[in-house]
């Protein structure tokens, strides 16, 4: 069986049926999914989803993009949530030097404090780095390994051995099946097969054949034979490997 690391039913707009996303995701053999918050409503949201289906877990923070408008308070807020038994990490935080939503130096505030927040509660966490992967790994670097995972990996083969020295893993999304993603597929052939997840990150980067389309949790199946085709092995050894890394990293 499979596992969505990674997915955004939490999102009304893009999912106003999550039952039927769920139910979809479990006749194409998905055995639990991780829905994902970016602020404190769509972390709260994903802990009711939780709470609603056995299948589902919940990922709680703030995400580096909606830190800048981060109210009063927040961090005791999602410290709360996290708390709850459902929460089976903190995330996804991180740095995102691509959009310009929040300057640098508040994403690296609220980086620091979720950091921090983690390490109290021993809870994993889970990364959204986009065009920031030095200054990210540098901050991680100073204060040692832990329970991470690099959500979406789009670094490079240096950042990958950086990250996997730290402890972390790595999750593979629908770009790993897109024709001029090679640079990708050379990347993962060069990363232990235990050191990687699936994940969808429903509605976003669908695989093919769907992409320009949304995305949904019940093609995780399609990534995990994209990944298979990358490493030369068969989709079983894919699916029993990162469904063992998966339940190991959030404890389900």
């Amino acid at each position: 069986m499979l596992i969505d690391t990674h997915c955004h039913l939490n999102f009304p707009d893009a999912f106003p049926d999550p039952a039927a996303e769920i139910e979809a995701a479990r006749v194409a053999g998905v055995e639990a999914l991780v829905v994902v918050g970016i602020d404190l409503e769509s972390s709260e949201a994903a802990l009711r989803l939780a709470d609603s289906f056995e299948e589902v877990h919940a990922v709680v923070g703030m995400h580096p993009n909606t830190a800048g408008e981060a109210p009063e308070g927040w961090l005791s807020q999602i410290e709360a949530l996290a708390r709850r038994p459902k929460a089976v990490a903190i995330g996804e935080i991180g740095l995102d030097f691509h959009w310009k939503d929040t300057p640098p130096d508040m994403q690296m505030q609220a980086l620091l404090a979720q950091l921090d927040l983690a390490a109290r509660l021993d809870k994993p966490i889970v990364f959204h780095c986009r065009e920031a992967y030095d200054e990210l790994l540098t901050v991680l670097e100073a204060r040692g390994s832990g329970r991470y995972l690099f959500h979406c990996f789009s670094g490079d083969l240096d950042h990958a051995r950086r990250a996997l020295a730290l402890g972390g893993i790595l999750g593979v999304d629908g770009p790993i099946t897109y024709p001029k993603s090679e640079a990708l597929r050379e990347l993962v052939r060069a990363v232990p097969l235990d050191r990687l997840v699936l994940e969808t990150d429903s509605p976003f980067m669908p695989p093919v054949p769907y992409r320009s389309k949304t995305n949904h949790p019940a093609y995780l199946s399609l990534i995990c034979d994209g990944l298979a085709q990358a490493l030369v092995t068969t989709p079983e050894e894919v699916e029993s490997a990162t469904t063992r890394t998966a339940k190991a990293f959030f404890g389900i």
